[in-house]
């Protein structure tokens, strides 16, 4: 079999060559492969959607961590600074700054020891689809203060 390479076709077969003469096909290098990309990037589209879903989900998984460690550290400070009900001061420190997508399932608890106030912080990480799945994870923060001598 030998090969003819035209400035248009680039390499081509002899046999394909002479099978579009014969069927009297006028086909002309890329308008054989035209609307190829289209159909392939519409096939590929249902996994970069979910891909996507994936990846923001991780985001929130992250993020969700950085919640959880900053509302547990502000309720412990609020907590070791209160002169008076340390427990309630430490719960509306932790829930001030959270966002309303965290504060649905979130438990706080504060406890004092003698030269050390610790608050622990349980978030639930909320998902992007409710109704689609329900990852039911949840995130811990813990954090500490020292107590502040009154």
């Amino acid at each position: 079999m030998t090969t003819t390479r035209t400035a248009r076709s680039g390499i081509r077969g002899r046999i394909t060559a002479l099978r579009d003469r014969r069927y009297g096909v006028r086909v002309r290098g890329r308008n054989r492969d035209r609307g190829q990309t289209a159909v392939e990037f519409l096939g590929m589209t249902p996994f970069i959607i979910l891909i996507m879903l994936v990846l923001w989900e991780c985001a929130l998984i992250g993020y969700t961590f950085s919640l959880a460690g900053n509302a547990a550290d502000v309720g412990a400070r609020k907590g070791s600074g209160a002169e008076f009900a340390p427990g309630p001061a430490c719960r509306e420190g932790a829930l001030k700054d959270l966002p309303d997508a965290w504060t649905e399932g979130v438990v706080v608890e504060c406890r004092g020891g003698s030269r050390l106030y610790e608050a622990t912080v349980e978030l639930k990480v909320p998902v992007l689809v409710p109704g689609l799945f329900d990852l039911d994870t949840k995130i811990k923060g813990t954090a500490g203060s020292p107590r502040e001598d009154q």
